[in-house]
């Protein structure tokens, strides 16, 4: 069960990295639905910690909280000279079973502890030819968002990090609790490209105030015939200039962000329900149940029946 969160505060750690696991862990999200978690900040030396941008933040916890901690999480910080003591924390964690999460530069305290090794791996792409040839031993992987490799999850730079912290709850929660949390923070609970999360450009982990109301829209009613048309008109524009927009602003086409989500939404409803899979197709936009076979093979590399069978939410004995 993931409860217990701990974030460790490494000199010279980066704000936006640090900032992006305590909002994902560190709110209590409970009056909307969402999970609460017993969420801890700790450092070796407790006291002021310097960061990246030069400011100090005072952290008056010690390590002793990670010793039982469900999931311990390594923001970016610089990459030279890890304390042993942070090394220690991590090596634990890894041997007991615990996640261990890394968020951008944070990749090479996972490696310098040497639970990197025999696992694939990822970090910024600034730093990904440093970290395969400081680390031979790990398989670094440049071109995706995220890596999950036996409880070990190791994210590219800044924003992916909300990718792999999101994977982490959706994987020991469900579709539910990581739509309220994504849905608090203004992001797609999973972004396009799979469970693999690969990417070649950079999407926007952010719907643009130009189209959130449109975005909000669409998942409201996803069981529509959405055309390109419909959604042009109710974003008052022209067919042409919506593409074009949405796709610069989203990152994606509006069909290939549409058919995301309502593979989340289908996710969760064969997670949550035992509606038939003819009713969720319908109810989710496919239509029918072999058309959403189609798109789960093809995206999740798995049908949904096999889903529902791996995820199904069950009533405790």
């Amino acid at each position: 069960m993931l409860q217990n969160i701990v974030l460790l505060a490494i000199p010279g750690v980066a704000p936006f990295e640090f900032g992006v696991v305590c909002e994902v862990f560190g709110v209590d999200r409970s009056e909307m639905g969402g999970p609460t978690f017993d969420f801890s900040i700790v450092t070796a030396d407790p006291g002021p910690v310097t960061t990246s941008l030069g400011y100090d933040m005072v952290i008056p916890d010690g390590l002793e909280a990670a010793a039982h901690a469900d999931l311990i999480a390594v923001p970016a910080h610089k990459i030279d000279g890890v304390d042993e003591r942070y090394l220690e924390v991590i090596r634990a964690a890894e041997a007991r079973g615990a996640w261990v999460l890394s968020v951008c530069s944070g990749a090479f305290a996972l490696a310098q502890a040497g639970i990197l090794d025999g696992r694939r791996a990822t970090t910024h792409w600034m730093h990904t030819d440093r970290l395969a040839s400081d680390y031979p031993a790990t398989e670094v992987d440049p071109d995706v968002l995220f890596v999950e490799d036996r409880h070990v999850v190791t994210s590219a730079g800044t924003a992916a990090g909300i990718d792999a912290a999101l994977h982490i709850v959706r994987t020991e929660l469900g579709a539910s609790a990581t739509n309220v949390i994504a849905r608090r923070m203004v992001v797609p609970p999973q972004r396009d490209g799979g469970q693999s999360q690969y990417i070649q450009s950079p999407v926007s982990p952010v719907c643009a105030d130009s189209f959130a109301s449109v975005a909000e829209w669409m998942l409201q009613n996803l069981n529509e015939d959405l055309t390109v048309d419909h959604l042009a008109r109710k974003a008052l524009m022209s067919s042409r200039t919506f593409a074009r927009r949405f796709r610069a602003d989203m990152g994606t086409t509006p069909s290939a962000w549409l058919n995301r989500q309502r593979i989340i939404r289908a996710q969760q409803l064969l997670e949550e329900t035992d509606s038939t899979l003819e009713t969720i197709a319908q109810d989710t936009g496919f239509g029918t149940a072999s058309v959403m076979r189609h798109h789960f093979l093809k995206v999740l590399q798995t049908t949904p029946t096999a889903y529902r069978r791996a995820f199904a939410v069950r009533e405790a004995g």
